[in-house]
């Protein structure tokens, strides 16, 4: 069955995953750092084509396969558009033996006790049987830590695994994602809470539960050592938060164990007006360099 292919994949495999999941707020800089301004678009409908555009032309390259990229997360809205005459999630698994993941969350509520904890999700059922439907393997779902205070990283931390829980039954794999801001003045003891919280939370799940953590770079080297060891762990990958390209494989490199989820990092210095033998190498070259990163 195609599904355990794909567990045997992201569990095993050498690789990282491809975050394509820029959503509506971060579409514009997206957009703009790929060379298309706000004169390149008169709407919200024609702004989500050129995204789309820009993401088809990212997993149509040449460089962009299975042999170096275990997943790639989706948006909603790439999810329900077409690649090549397929579902984009279709498209991923049998073109290119990518697996596909989709991104889930409704953005995030105002800060408190120094986190934002996710916005509700109403409409959560309906979104995952339909990614069931297209052959998504699993979801993503973003919160963010900006201070080392208890109380908002134990509530980000909980809210994460309660929808994670949720997301299991539902037949898919969850990556639970609470983001450590890095600029955050107290990081590094906000990274201490946050690995408590998850270990005291993975040890409440239940045989064949399984998540996967999308955690920020740490600024201790192998932070999460035990949360990669974790038998409820599926994978850790790291996010690269706002970091170059060089800077957030530098940093993955010394923490063993971890794999990139890079989205920004991915696509540093692509360009629409770069000719398709230019972009695939910019590309080949970005993919290779996370790749390395990502094997330590």
């Amino acid at each position: 069955m195609t599904n355990q292919e794909q567990l045997d994949k992201v569990r095993n495999a050498d690789g990282f995953i491809a975050a394509l999941d820029q959503s509506g707020g971060s579409t514009p800089k997206a957009l703009m750092l790929y060379g298309v301004g706000a004169d390149g678009y008169s709407n919200d409908a024609e702004m989500f084509d050129q995204v789309h555009a820009m993401r088809t032309r990212i997993v149509c390259s040449p460089s962009f396969g299975g042999d170096r990229i275990l997943g790639a997360i989706l948006f909603e809205m790439t999810m329900d558009r077409e690649v090549g005459g397929m579902g984009t999630a279709e498209y991923l698994w049998k073109e290119k033996h990518v697996v596909p993941f989709l991104k889930v969350d409704k953005g995030m509520e105002d800060e408190q006790n120094g986190a934002q904890v996710m916005k509700p999700m109403p409409d959560l059922d309906a979104l995952l049987t339909r990614a069931k439907s297209h052959g998504v393997f699993g979801t993503k779902m973003r919160s963010v830590i900006k201070l080392a205070n208890a109380a908002g990283v134990n509530a980000v931390v909980d809210q994460q695994f309660e929808v994670g829980r949720k997301i299991i039954a539902a037949g898919l794999v969850p990556i639970i994602e609470p983001e450590v801001d890095i600029n955050s003045p107290e990081k590094a003891a906000a990274e201490d809470l946050l690995k408590a919280r998850l270990l005291h939370n993975l040890d409440q799940l239940g045989d064949g539960e399984n998540v996967m953590l999308k955690l920020t770079l740490p600024e201790t080297d192998d932070h999460y050592t035990e949360c990669i060891a974790h038998k409820h762990v599926l994978r850790v990958v790291a996010l690269s938060g706002g970091y170059s390209r060089e800077e957030a494989n530098a940093r993955l490199t010394r923490n063993h164990g971890m794999i990139a989820s890079f989205s920004r990092a991915l696509s540093e210095g692509l360009n629409a007006q770069q000719s398709d033998a230019e972009f695939d190498t910019m590309l080949g070259n970005s993919i290779q360099s996370i790749f390395d990163a990502s094997k330590t």
